[in-house]
């Protein structure tokens, strides 16, 4: 195919169809009339041989060849845009710029804060907007609606940029006077005590937990159940946070991220303790648009993260060492 033939623009039709799947809001977000958008449709169908998009059940549906062109337009496109932007260096002492970030309950708690103390040091101007995981969704994050996900994902779009910020183990957090705490701790007084959960969370709008479904509650219950073992929830939260001050009452555990449980580490009413049994550990990772893979303003921004999360790795270091092992079960601070 001579490619001076294609009409471009039919690309950038393509992108925001297969983001948006549907005719009209697509047309609105390229500020054309839905006629002008449904006849980029039919050219798109006959350029590529293939519908796009087919009517299911669901609504408008991408067809195969539609989801393998979608990363491969993202990119074309994306490279269009930087090749044609402006580069104009980040000018952090006077910017007046707006970063919003997606952060979980446990990336906020762990990170945020020594992000805010780097921003306010040397882009004293910036302001920083801190979103929950059911306040945005992925398109938020393709179209550049959002500036960062900083989050564990089970599964993010192709088309996304990311980077591991660090590998997370599990602590168990409670009181120093819990009656559990006497020696050794082991997989049969931890089932003995009573527990707290704390939500994984990932993107949309959460609904109630129901105790008895052990495949939806997550990393620490799932790897009970793997040995045929249920622990006893006496109450469910999606803060870390709540859970840190509910493991204060004298009867609870809180099992959640080493991390976490470090910033109880200097607590005189709560103790730290290895997991007895095995936890599989996740990735805290930080994902971002194709969009905004060349812009001056958001690389500073995940330089300064990075960096950030490397000093709390440094200085977190010789606590979680004790976590890394599964032999090193009954340890504590």
């Amino acid at each position: 195919m001579d490619i001076s033939r294609v009409d471009l623009n039919l690309l950038v039709y393509l992108d925001v169809l297969l983001r948006e799947r549907n005719v009209t809001k697509a047309a609105n977000h390229l500020g054309i009339t839905q006629p002008a958008m449904s006849n980029g449709l039919r050219r798109l169908r006959d350029l590529f041989g293939d519908p796009i998009l087919v009517r299911t059940s669901e609504g408008m549906t991408a067809t195969e060849r539609a989801q393998e062109l979608q990363p491969l337009v993202r990119s074309i496109l994306s490279n269009i845009e930087q090749a044609v932007q402006e580069k104009t260096p980040f000018a952090a002492e006077n910017s007046q710029r707006v970063f919003r970030i997606m952060a979980s309950d446990y990336a906020e708690s762990c990170l945020m804060p020594r992000v805010l103390r780097r921003i306010r040091q040397e882009a004293p101007h910036v302001t920083l907007d801190v979103l929950t995981p059911s306040d945005v969704s992925f398109l938020d994050v393709e179209q550049g609606r959002l500036d960062m996900a900083i989050n564990r994902f089970d599964k993010i779009p192709q088309s996304f940029h990311q980077k591991t910020l660090w590998t997370e183990y599990f602590a168990c957090l409670m009181n120093a006077h819990n009656p559990v705490l006497v020696e050794p701790f082991t997989l049969d007084t931890y089932l003995d005590a009573s527990h707290i959960w704390v939500s994984k969370t990932g993107f949309g709008v959460g609904v109630g937990v129901n105790p008895k479904d052990v495949q939806r509650l997550g990393w620490v219950d799932e790897a009970l159940g793997l040995m045929g073992r249920k622990r006893q929830i006496s109450v469910f939260t999606r803060h870390y946070q709540v859970a840190m001050l509910l493991a204060e009452q004298h009867d609870l555990i809180a099992t959640l991220p080493s991390r976490a449980a470090w910033l109880q580490k200097d607590n005189p009413n709560l103790v730290v303790k290895v997991p007895p049994f095995e936890i599989p550990p996740f990735e805290l990772k930080m994902a971002w648009s194709p969009l905004l893979q060349h812009n001056s303003d958001h690389q500073w921004l995940r330089k300064l993260i990075a960096e950030v999360a490397e000093e709390v790795d440094d200085e977190f270091a010789p606590f979680g060492a004790q976590f890394e092992s599964p032999q090193a079960q009954g340890s504590d601070r």
